[in-house]
């Protein structure tokens, strides 16, 4: 069974035991992990004191996945305190350590318009708002929306909830081991902690899996109309926009007796229904029915009654849309041909992009809108040039809940920029 041990100074590590094992050998495994003499151990789980060292694990109610807080105590006639040797009669919550803000609740940017700085950033810089929207969606919704009021609000409560959670681990690192909150709070971290590896670890070993899937369209003719159709085999009927109606000129045999709701990821309201329309798909002319949305983005969404049908395989390896009674094949578009309605987002975004590289080139002609990139030698070879980074500015990024290193290296990345590097540490953050 597993067992996770952590002691107050923030270390943890896991042990692959058996249950049958007695405390003192257990207690030899944490030696060996935390370098803490045995005879210094002193553990507790589910808010008791382990105390029989010939008991077994199992005897002592330590089950797989449980977790064990590891407390070092001095033996008498010792010199001087361990730092690891806590003082739990004593609170240490109220003390402000450096690099943490004071007040999580009301957190300070250091510059009224630096929301609005961030913003104009990440709008400016198409790599950042890639690793937002992949790392960030929340922030990356209020950054879409066009709203700085929103996108403020939103960037203020994130950085409110860093500093807390700081806060919080402070005071978990000072409070008494055998305290139910305090063990809250641990198993809390040791969550986030799993959760943020195995975040990392797809992201290393399958980044593909954060990538953005091309959808599934197909060249078509309806009533002699070239129209790009989306394959949708979980659409239970074949639908059609509006206005892809009146543009194929088939607006005019829409019977409204079959107007209604359409429910699934959303809701939209059907006009009516065409009950026979005539589609060219490469060679072949076939029949088929239309549901007509009001609303619809995309202009024809080929559902599962067309697909079943014509016996259609969706063959994703040769990338083709076959049809099985006629053996005609048609390839899948390619990104590039995909309409603007493939990703709804798109038109707003590219909005937004224009505005921000406008405002930036506005206020200050000479910003750029990448990030700045290391130079290369005359060999070819990439380059970092060192930058002394500013302890104040250091300080400043700190207290927004990033940890030093993290801090110092996008300031380095960033030439020392303190708002390129704070828009990219918010990019990057896994947290939210």
């Amino acid at each position: 069974m597993k067992v996770t041990v952590t002691t107050l100074s923030d270390d943890i590590f896991t042990l692959d035991v058996s249950e049958d094992l007695e405390l003192d050998n257990f207690k030899a495994f944490c030696e060996v992990e935390s370098g803490c003499p045995a005879n210094q151990i002193v553990l507790n789980a589910n808010g008791r004191l382990l105390r029989d060292d010939k008991k077994t694990l199992k005897e002592l109610g330590i089950r797989d996945g449980d977790i064990v807080v590891l407390q070092r105590i001095l033996q008498p006639g010792a010199s001087s305190p361990s730092p690891a040797n806590p003082l739990p009669h004593l609170d240490f919550s109220s003390i402000r350590v450096p690099g943490v803000v004071s007040n999580p609740h009301n957190p300070s940017f250091g510059a009224e318009d630096d929301p609005k700085v961030i913003r104009d950033m990440f709008l400016a810089n198409a790599e950042q708002l890639a690793l937002l929207k992949q790392n960030n969606p929340r922030l990356a919704d209020a950054l879409l929306t066009g709203s700085l009021e929103s996108f403020s609000a939103v960037l203020k409560e994130q950085v409110a909830a860093r500093a807390d959670r700081q806060h919080q681990r402070i005071r978990m690192m000072n409070s008494d081991p055998f305290d139910t909150e305090a063990q809250r709070l641990i198993a809390e971290e040791i969550r986030q902690k799993n959760i943020d590896a195995n975040m990392e670890a797809a992201m290393e070993y399958n980044p593909e899996t954060f990538g953005t899937v091309v959808m599934l369209y197909i060249h078509c003719h309806v009533n002699g109309f070239p129209v790009k159709a989306f394959i949708d085999s979980g659409a239970q009927t074949t639908i059609m926009s509006a206005k892809c109606a009146e543009r194929c000129n088939i607006m005019r045999l829409v019977d409204t007796r079959f107007c209604g709701i359409a429910k699934g990821v959303g809701v939209q309201r059907i006009i009516g229904r065409i009950h026979m329309v005539q589609i060219r798909i490469e060679k072949d002319f076939l029949t088929t029915s239309f549901s007509v949305l009001e609303d619809q983005p995309m202009d024809m969404i080929l559902g599962l009654d067309m697909l079943k049908r014509h016996q259609c395989n969706i063959d994703l390896k040769t990338n083709v849309l076959r049809i099985g009674t006629t053996g005609t094949e048609t390839t899948f578009l390619a990104e590039g041909e995909l309409p603007r309605a493939s990703s709804i987002e798109t038109e707003i975004e590219e909005s937004l992009l224009l505005q921000g590289n406008s405002a930036l080139r506005n206020n200050n002609p000479s910003t750029p809108s990448m990030s700045i990139a290391p130079s290369t030698d005359g060999a070819g070879t990439s380059t970092q040039t060192s930058v002394n980074t500013n302890e104040p500015t250091v300080r400043e990024l700190m207290n927004l809940g990033f940890s030093r290193e993290q801090v110092e290296t996008e300031l380095q990345r960033c030439g020392g920029d303190k708002t390129q590097a704070m828009a990219a540490l918010f990019a990057k953050s896994l947290r939210f």
